[in-house]
């Protein structure tokens, strides 16, 4: 018998108790194959054994198995040391130990092996407590921790605050040829919120133009009055075109009443006298990296309000005489473009176009704004200003007939214009 025994395992097992294999197993020289056999098939269903002792004083029946299959039924799950063979008798030094230990999931039955760790050390919890003091040499401020985000929310609003003051002076002192003395304010406000996400795009203006003007011996005259409030909201099909289904609402009115040089004592405009309301629905042109905006609108409905007494009965600005109002239904075209032409000089154009479908329709009420705004510093700028009316329906006084009646011609055009120069700071 080779001692070595490099391709074989020799070795016995005497007893299984219970169908289990015990911590501890001895070889016996007379046991029938039949019982090794079934030991070997226990062997295969091995939980955990801690070592596998084999004892004999007696020359015994050698039954040969091959290190590979051997290998195979128990590596990884156990260490195999194997002494030598001395006098063609078997050692007592066979130990299995294991290097795993099997669980067993209670509710999913599922069966896993984890590591048995080589060294057994604990570490327990010290289960003191104490207080450790610390001295503040300076009294703690009250400091303000700003928290910057590594990616910034959406922002869907987009806001523009607006005020502005445009002084104009004229003195003279001993001047020879002539002059008044002078001096005149605008003051110009403006709020715009606009909403866009996606599909949706919900833009809201409202702006507010006040100027006066004192000339010597003439006292305060009122050069600019306007109030206009501007709401559209439209919605589009996808995210690619600049085209969207829009609703608009457009009101139009002045602060306080107006004027006409040299008699300032009737008035021939006040608050709500006149006012205009726009309401329609169309089609909304926005592309906003041109800074150009076109809406067209089939169905239009235009209301023309005279809250004053003395006027609403002189017919004033189209309504019938007695009448506060008046409804006009039509088509509406309005444009806003703003471009820069040069550095630091920007051109708006504001342009509204109305035709009634039954009265006049192709007679078109024109109402224009072009601006031209020249940028000095952050809060200085010049600024150019035209503004073009044409109403069919405001009438102009031409004279006396030969009854001693006053009556009027059509409509004219209007026409407007303003240089200044002034503040304005936006927020």
């Amino acid at each position: 018998m080779n001692r070595s025994l490099p391709f074989f395992l020799i070795f016995f097992i005497v007893s299984i108790t219970n169908a289990q294999v015990t911590d501890s197993i001895i070889a016996s020289s007379k046991l029938d194959s039949l019982k090794i056999v079934n030991a070997l098939d226990s062997l295969k269903a091995l939980n955990s054994i801690d070592s596998i002792r084999i004892d004999t004083t007696k020359k015994t029946d050698l039954i040969y198995i091959k290190r590979s299959l051997l290998d195979s039924l128990l590596n990884p799950f156990y260490i195999i040391e194997i002494d030598t063979i001395n006098n063609d008798s078997i050692s007592n030094k066979i130990i299995f130990t294991p290097r795993y230990r099997r669980i067993i999931n209670s509710r999913t039955k599922d069966t896993s092996y984890v590591s048995i760790p080589k060294v057994k050390d604990y570490i327990d919890i010290l289960k003191t407590y104490g207080i450790d003091t610390l001295e503040i040499p300076t009294t703690i401020e009250l400091v303000r921790i700003n928290i910057t985000k590594q990616a910034n929310d959406p922002v869907w609003w987009e806001n523009v605050n607006s005020i502005g003051l445009d002084i104009n002076e004229v003195a003279f002192v001993n001047w020879n040829t002539g002059g008044s003395n002078s001096i005149s304010g605008l003051l110009k406000i403006y709020f715009s919120r606009t909403y866009e996400k996606i599909y949706t795009l919900w833009n809201n203006e409202i702006s507010a133009r006040y100027g006066l003007n004192e000339q010597q011996d003439k006292g305060l005259i009122k050069t600019d009055d306007e109030i206009r409030i501007s709401s559209s909201y439209g919605y589009r099909k996808d995210s690619i075109s600049n085209w969207y289904y829009t609703a608009k609402l457009n009101f139009n009115t002045q602060f306080t009443d107006g004027f006409k040089d040299p008699d300032f004592e009737t008035p021939i405009s006040r608050f709500f006298a006149p006012a205009y309301l726009f309401i329609g629905v169309g089609s909304q042109y926005n592309l906003r990296k041109k800074n150009l905006n076109i809406y067209l609108s089939p169905l239009t409905l235009k209301s023309t309000f005279v809250f004053d007494e003395t006027l609403s009965n002189e017919g004033a600005f189209g309504v019938e005489k007695g009448k506060n109002s008046r409804n006009e239904f039509g088509a509406l075209v309005q444009g806003d473009w703003q471009i820069e032409i040069f550095k630091n000089v920007v051109m708006s154009n504001n342009l509204s176009l109305y035709t009634d479908y039954i009265n006049n329709f192709g007679n078109i009420d024109v109402d224009w704004v072009l601006k031209f705004q020249f940028k000095i510093n952050n809060f200085l700028e010049a600024n150019f200003r035209t503004h073009l009316l044409y109403d069919d329906d405001i009438k102009f006084e031409s004279g006396i007939d030969e009854n001693g009646e006053s009556f009027m011609y059509g409509a004219r055009i209007q026409l407007k214009q303003q240089l200044g120069i002034g503040v304005l700071y936006k927020f």
